[in-house]
């Protein structure tokens, strides 16, 4: 026995010892095998459904297809940065990775607010087809990379709920003093047509709406609507999300950690994000189907639609908003001609497939 223990510490050494470099030269074959331990910050609350699980998924992921050589540590919102603190934190390099939206970082990136999702742009189908397909990718890289991050697509809502109001929205009218929590471009939108927009994190929301420092609040769908609980403090919810027809969740990573991977686990660390990608937009899809059935005849939602005037307004307003935007900032500008150029081109096609299959369907 003592042999047997005396041979495997020998062998176990003599393992560590061939991983350890003579010189500085780092032998590869030795990097690509050891365990990296990296850290995941979000915006999210721990666990929260959607948002909270789509970060656990990526990082499971990761750890999965990587055979366990790349494990991720995740943090809620608060944990170890505030939920507006992601950018930063993954830039600087004090974690590797973050999980949140384009739009909260438009103080520092204007164009960022193109890839969560804009007023009256593209559904999820387009969005991707854009990103992958029609440069969207390319351009979002650039507008990142003076901070040392790279981009990637994890995860999409789907088009979004209108939102939840305390009192009717009957005419433009009711928007005016209303104060709202909504960030990005949107939320430029609203403050042109009369109201005070609002931007604080998803755990505050709740509270706000209760105490009435805000009046109506939007977030994502009725699967995680539901969950933070919106039904008890604001009765009436409103459709369509005019605001963000594709809620794209992001996966931030420092560029630095990347390039320190081998080739494999880059390509593994990109995957995973596809794949992330893939199934959060099958689950809120799956789930806002359900949970909207729950809230209207369990919990007596009044579900209303937005009056067209107040529609058209907004759309209007958007137009305005998205041109004074691009004729500020250069980056902007060029992800805003892109997303245009490929909405443009997208429409006869569209027009003969999506949209008369849902038609010829509702027949």
């Amino acid at each position: 026995m003592k042999r047997r223990d005396f041979l495997a510490t020998c062998a176990a050494g003599a393992a560590a010892a061939a991983c350890v470099p003579q010189d500085s030269t780092v032998d590869s074959a030795c990097r690509t095998k050891a365990t990296i331990q990296w850290k995941m910050v979000t915006s999210w609350p721990t666990n929260f459904p959607g948002f909270g699980t789509a970060a656990r998924f990526l990082a499971d992921t990761l750890e999965r297809n990587s055979g366990g050589r790349l494990r991720v540590r995740v943090f809620a919102a608060g944990e170890l940065v505030p939920a507006f603190e992601v950018f930063d934190a993954v830039s600087n390099g004090t974690a590797e990775l973050g999980h949140s939206a384009p739009v909260y970082w438009k103080g520092k990136i204007p164009a960022a607010q193109f890839f969560s999702g804009i007023p009256f742009g593209m559904l999820p189908m387009e969005f991707n087809a854009w990103l992958y397909y029609g440069g969207g990718q390319e351009l979002w890289e650039e507008a990142y990379r003076p901070f040392g991050l790279q981009p990637f697509s994890a995860g999409n809502t789907g088009p979004q709920m209108g939102g939840w109001f305390r009192t009717r929205i009957e005419s433009l009218d009711d928007l005016a003093g209303l104060k709202m929590r909504m960030p990005g471009l949107g939320a430029e939108v609203l403050r042109r047509a009369g109201a005070i927009p609002v931007n604080i994190p998803g755990a505050e929301i709740f509270t706000a709406l209760q105490t009435g420092a805000i009046d109506a609040t939007e977030w994502a769908g009725p699967y995680n609507d539901q969950a933070f609980g919106l039904y008890e403090v604001a009765p009436y919810y409103y459709y369509p999300g005019w605001h963000e027809p594709s809620g794209t969740l992001e996966c931030l990573v420092n560029a630095a950690a990347l390039g320190s991977l081998p080739e494999e686990l880059r390509s593994i660390v990109r995957s995973a994000c596809r794949e992330t990608n893939e199934l959060v937009l099958a689950e809120f899809t799956a789930r806002n189907q359900v949970s909207l059935q729950q809230l209207v005849e369990d919990h007596g939602v009044e579900l209303l639609r937005f009056p067209d005037d107040v529609l058209t307004r907004l759309g209007q307003l958007t137009e305005r908003v998205i041109v004074e935007a691009a004729a500020a900032d250069p980056m902007l500008a060029r992800v805003a001609e892109s997303y245009a150029a490929f909405l443009r081109e997208s429409r006869d096609w569209r027009a003969v497939s999506t949209d008369a299959f849902v038609d010829a369907r509702a027949l």
